[in-house]
């Protein structure tokens, strides 16, 4: 039996009986005792000197006990300290005490009476019987001796189960009553409607016990349940109504919940909770759930099967998805079998992770910090220059605010940020900007890339195997396969500084963009401008070929920035 039941069950038996209950408990009993000695015949009762040996027993004892406690009554009264009592008889026996001068006074008035109706009697007056006191007393008493075997001794039946003592309970079926509801209670927890107690290894015995001897219905079910060792009443913690694990000791896991929310908290933590819906329920539980809080709190530690999924947006890569959540390419390829890399479409669902935390702790914390105020921006027109070309005439100033914010983590890591207030110490200033007017001739740099043919991805920017001999191993390019004579594209507008052979490169196209950028454009079979030609993005310059240093028909494609390339990848869209 846990530490916390006995307790329970402690504090019910010390709680006092009212009058309606301790009357109900007196019928009961006799009824079980008028059953019990019409059904069983009990030798025991039928021996009367054996009985009278008994009742001289208890009642040398029940004197013995009162002379003491009246001794006592005595002392404390004369000290006028008055004593109290939880137990019923007691209770009832203090008020006798405390009645006996109004009794006396009672029984002087009744004398006086007689006195009185004797007097009369002689005039010739009429008087009415009343009972004699010591009949009444004889009654009284007589009352008291049944309710006091009612109080101290009831029909009971002590069980044990495959040869261990189980123990005592009141009643002639109350045994009976306590397997129907173990199994109830075991079927509950196993989800198993078919489990049934083997009553074959019950055993049981009904007869006269006192009544301390007696357990509760509910001490029982707990000793039987754990005789069968199957289910054992506990602490069982859900996580999103799934049953997790279960401990026997109340508060300890709450107590564990706090201590994995604690990890969580600082000095300036307004709020810690639980994502998920998180309960305790107290109850008879599957005792292969019960374990140690050590236990318990390594699985909480650990993560469940469950999918993280990512859903692609505008402007995503496989490179970008893959930073985002800290994973190589490989490995999130490996996580979504069936993807091309070559190809990602808006509204594709990536899985990121098979594997989910049982919890979830979301922290809210509130922070205090000055921010700049952004400034407006106010624009001039000016004729001198092209459209979409600006010049600042009046620099702007941030302002300064003073800001509190509520900042969200979820298992430590930011999710969100709520302004709870903001106070401005300085205003911004606003900047003023002169706005070209000329129209920009369309071979004029937009600042974005564009791809420069379709085809297939070959060859990556880096290091690779040199795919034949004289081919670089530092690739500065990317390479992208497709079939001959397929169109290749300027990158961006610009002006062509090169249209010819260039070595390696067979026959290439390079475009400065004026803007820092150039793009180059390798290997094709034929060229479609010249050097000095102003071209604008989208603008076909060459065809596809394989002239130069080349294992096919591919498109090497490089971007140069202030003369050192970069990976061409970071710029297309």
């Amino acid at each position: 039996m846990t530490q916390t039941t006995k307790k329970r069950l402690a504090a019910s038996k010390r709680k006092p009986l009212g009058v309606a209950a301790l009357w109900k408990m007196w019928m009961d009993n006799l009824r079980q005792w008028l059953f019990y000695i019409e059904e069983y015949k009990p030798h025991d009762l039928l021996n009367i000197p054996q009985w009278l040996r008994k009742t001289r027993k208890q009642m040398e004892k029940f004197f013995h006990a009162l002379r003491r406690d009246l001794r006592h009554h005595h002392r404390e009264t004369n000290r006028r300290h008055f004593p109290e009592s939880e137990y019923a008889l007691a209770q009832l026996c203090l008020f006798f005490a405390g009645s006996l001068p109004r009794i006396g006074t009672a029984i002087t008035d009744v004398f006086s009476l007689r006195r009185l109706k004797t007097v009369t009697k002689k005039r010739g007056g009429a008087a009415n019987k009343k009972l004699h006191p010591v009949t009444f007393l004889g009654v009284a008493l007589g009352v008291v001796a049944i309710c006091a075997v009612l109080s101290f001794y009831t029909v009971a039946t002590t069980a044990s189960y495959d040869g261990a003592e189980m123990g005592t309970v009141s009643g002639l079926n109350a045994i009976s009553a306590v397997v129907e509801d173990v199994e109830t209670i075991t079927r509950e927890a196993l989800g198993d409607n078919s489990y049934v107690v083997d009553e074959s290894k019950l055993e049981t015995t009904v007869g006269v016990v006192p009544r301390n001897e007696v357990e509760s219905k509910e001490e029982m079910m707990e000793i039987l349940s754990n005789e069968l060792g199957v289910v054992e009443y506990g602490y069982t913690l859900y996580i999103d109504d799934e049953p997790i694990a279960a401990t026997v000791y109340a508060g300890a896991l709450e107590e564990l919940l706090e201590q994995l929310k604690r990890s969580y908290v600082s000095a300036d933590t307004v709020e810690c909770y639980f994502d998920e819906k998180v309960e305790i329920r107290e109850g008879y539980v599957d005792a292969a759930r019960v374990m140690n809080l050590g236990k318990i709190a390594e699985i909480l530690n650990e993560t469940k099967s469950g999918e993280v999924t990512y859903t692609v947006k505008s402007g995503d890569s496989y490179y970008y998805i893959a930073g985002l959540y800290e994973m190589t390419l490989e490995e999130l390829m490996d996580m979504n079998p069936g993807y091309d890399v070559d190809l990602l479409r808006v509204g594709d669902v990536l899985t990121i992770s098979n594997a989910v935390p049982y919890l979830t702790v979301v922290s809210v914390e509130r922070q205090r910090y000055v921010t700049d105020v952004p400034f407006a921006v106010e624009y001039e027109e000016d004729d001198s220059m092209y459209q979409g070309d600006y010049k600042v005439l009046s620099p702007g100033v941030y302002g300064k605010a003073d800001v509190t914010v509520n900042v969200s983590y979820t298992n430590g890591e930011e999710t969100s940020r709520q302004t709870v207030a903001a106070v401005t110490i300085s205003e911004p200033v606003t900047e003023l900007q002169a706005s070209g007017t000329i129209p920009r001739p369309s071979w004029f740099p937009t600042g974005s890339f564009r791809w420069p043919c379709y085809g297939t991805l070959t060859s990556y920017f880096g290091y690779r195997n040199a795919p034949t001999r004289g081919a670089s191993t530092n690739h500065g390019a990317i390479d992208i396969a497709n079939g001959y004579g397929t169109p290749i594209y300027a990158s961006d507008g610009g002006t062509v500084t090169v249209s010819g052979w260039q070595g390696g490169l067979g026959y290439a196209v390079t475009i400065d963009h004026g803007n820092g950028f150039q793009t180059i454009y390798g290997h094709n079979s034929s060229l479609l401008v010249r050097a000095g030609d102003h071209v604008y993005k989208g603008q076909q310059i060459a065809r596809m070929g394989s002239t130069g240093i080349s294992t096919g028909n591919h498109c090497h494609f490089a971007v140069k920035y202030y003369g050192t390339y970069v990976d061409p990848l970071n710029y297309l869209s």
